[in-house]
């Protein structure tokens, strides 16, 4: 395994956890990638109330799972290789955090780097409506090399149930890392 195969993927406690459910799976089934997951303590409690069942089904997806609380783990270190990050769902206070430099745990230590590195980084923030400091923080983040992404879905597939447009979303996440799939059908 080459170390530029890796995917950072952190969970934060926004709601949309069938979207980071989706996507661990769908990173897990890439052939050729290494997924390191962190999962914050309020994803955990999210995950819990929105899926009615255990984080552990999620923690599975990882091939290494890092505590959130623990910022000299691997990816909070530029000279650990990565292929980009993602955080999905991103809380309004993730991004914040990520997007003014003030991390305070792993999963915002991880971006802060994964940017300073100019590696691909993903935000996936779950918030509406937007406030004025979220739209500036969004923009601060973007201009600092974040991709934004708020999970919008898309008709043109004709999706027929929730499932559907959530895998048309996590597609175009995988498409941001260049990542192969066939979780919908393109626009033709």
């Amino acid at each position: 395994m080459t170390t530029s195969r890796r995917i950072v993927m952190a969970i934060s406690g926004a709601s949309g956890m069938e979207y980071a459910r989706q996507l661990a799976r769908a990173l897990r089934a890439v052939p050729g990638i290494e997924v390191h997951g962190i999962i914050s303590n309020g994803a955990r409690q999210v995950f819990r109330h929105e899926l009615s069942t255990d984080p552990a089904e999620l923690e599975a997806c990882f091939h290494v799972l890092h505590d959130p609380a623990n910022i000299a783990a691997a990816p909070a270190s530029g000279s650990w290789l990565h292929a980009g990050m993602i955080v999905c769902p991103c809380s309004m206070a993730s991004l914040a955090a990520i997007a003014t430099g003030v991390g305070t745990n792993l999963v915002h230590r991880a971006a802060d780097v994964t940017l300073k590195e100019r590696r691909p980084l993903i935000l996936v923030p779950r918030e509406t409506p937007l406030s004025e400091i979220h739209l500036k923080n969004m923009l601060r983040a973007h201009r600092a090399g974040a991709v934004i992404m708020p999970p919008c879905p898309g008709f043109y597939h004709r999706p027929e149930t929730i499932e559907q447009l959530v895998a048309q979303f996590t597609g175009r996440i995988l498409e941001q890392l260049d990542l192969p799939h066939d979780l919908y059908t393109r626009w033709s």
